[in-house]
């Protein structure tokens, strides 16, 4: 009689890791498989926007014209639109046209409203309150992306919750066991022999379908693991204030919200009274030079080619902000900022983004790590890939599940005659 041989440390371990795989992969499935679809379609959100609103972004220019002043431009603007102009986009391609953040009266956006104007005559083409079917589609993505489509809901499903914040919760908890699944998958994804690995590399398609999805599920989650990880270690922090508070920790970026009233979030803002109005009224306005003498100072300490962010300010007293990114397949998402005495253009600070320590460098780029920006449109289509993977792995991860619940018969054993055992 064979007896059975003991199991070794690294398949008990193995098995542990398998469990929890396949349980946390169960209770997520039918949540991660909409927030990964809707998440591969955002990560081109720009691109498709653009690509179905191209007169706010795109502009014919005609022969032997030239671009208008900044300052041209500005004051076109302003006698047609009510509000503070707080700053404007320049981009490095002439093609593209201008972007001006207006910020109006009793507006709830904290960006306000953008204005897209031709540099050339000085028109404004549109702005970014206008309605397009894409638009539309790319905010039902990113809802239900963010919450699941349960921010649509008026009536609150539980009471006492926000039905975003119970959206924002299911689909953290989510990615949290997302996460989880990545980091028990790899560990299970080593094979017992060293020798096998290449196994695991191989994708295997022109076998029986059980085969094939194996390693659609193994060989591909493989492959994309490092950028799904990524994805699903920044996710949460946008669903859990103490995840957030977590990751900054962890990165060494954390600061405590101030104890005084109004800072961080904390209490109600005082009004200010009638003698802080009158010293409203008494704001000195800015004096300004030509925008042209800005950025030609910003480029004395900012050297490439790339797309300008200027802010305008709203006192004397403000700096103006020049921010520069550079531009290409390969360009990073992540800009440097000189700051400018408006009267003089004498540069008063440099921020170089690729001199912060490293920890500062992750932190500044959460978002971007995340949707996939990080390094332009190289970083984009690798994450677009590995998001149609992670949409994948649900549905291959309960099949192979599915196959395994499916027992074989067992064999019976030959039934041996009392006859056939007497004549021999």
């Amino acid at each position: 009689m064979k007896t059975k041989k003991k199991k070794t440390n690294w398949q008990k371990v193995r098995k542990f890791f398998n469990d929890i795989h396949l349980w946390v992969g169960l209770a997520g499935a039918l949540v991660l498989i909409p927030i990964c679809l809707s998440g591969t379609i955002y990560v081109y959100n720009t691109e498709l926007q653009e690509m179905f609103s191209s007169h706010l972004h795109w502009v014919e220019k005609e022969e032997g014209q030239s671009k208008l002043a900044i300052e041209e431009m500005l004051t076109k603007l302003s006698s047609k639109v009510e509000g503070n102009i707080t700053g404007v986009s320049i981009p490095h391609d002439e093609a593209r046209t201008y972007e001006f953040s207006v910020k109006e009266e009793g507006s709830r956006s904290r960006f306000g409203t953008t204005y897209y104007i031709n540099p050339y005559n000085g028109e404004i083409v549109g702005n970014s309150s206008e309605k397009n079917s894409i638009a539309g589609f790319m905010r039902d993505m990113f809802s239900l992306h963010r919450w699941l489509l349960l921010d649509k809901i008026e009536e609150p499903l539980f009471e006492g919750l926000e039905n975003r914040k119970l959206g924002s919760y299911i689909s953290g908890t989510a990615t949290i066991l997302f996460t989880i699944g990545l980091i028990t998958g790899i560990v299970i994804w080593f094979p017992q022999k060293l020798k096998s690995w290449k196994q695991g590399l191989k994708l295997k398609l022109n076998g029986s379908w059980k085969r094939a999805n194996h390693d659609l599920h193994n060989t591909l989650a493989f492959y994309s693991f490092l950028f799904l990880l990524v994805m699903g270690l920044t996710g949460p922090q946008w669903s859990f204030p103490w995840y957030r508070t977590g990751l900054q920790k962890a990165l060494g970026t954390y600061q405590a919200p101030s104890s005084r009233g109004g800072g961080a979030g904390h209490g109600r803002p005082t009004q200010p009274n009638r003698e802080d109005k009158s010293d409203e009224k008494q704001v000195e306005s800015p004096s300004f030079l030509a925008f042209e003498e800005y950025i030609l100072a910003a480029d004395k300490s900012l050297p490439y080619k790339g797309d300008y962010r200027i802010s305008i300010p709203q006192d004397a007293k403000s700096k103006i902000d020049v921010s520069k990114s550079k531009v290409g397949f390969f360009a990073p998402a992540a800009g440097d900022k000189v700051s400018l005495d408006p009267k003089t253009a004498e540069v008063t600070d440099v921020q170089i983004f690729s001199d912060q320590p490293f920890n500062q460098r992750v932190a500044r780029s959460i978002k971007a790590l995340h949707i996939g920006s990080v390094y332009g449109g190289f970083t984009k289509l690798l994450y677009f890939i590995s998001c149609l993977i992670a949409t994948s792995l649900p549905v291959t991860g309960t099949l192979i599940w599915i196959n395994k619940m499916k027992k074989k018969p067992r064999r019976k054993k030959p039934v041996v005659k009392k006859e056939a055992l007497m004549t021999s």
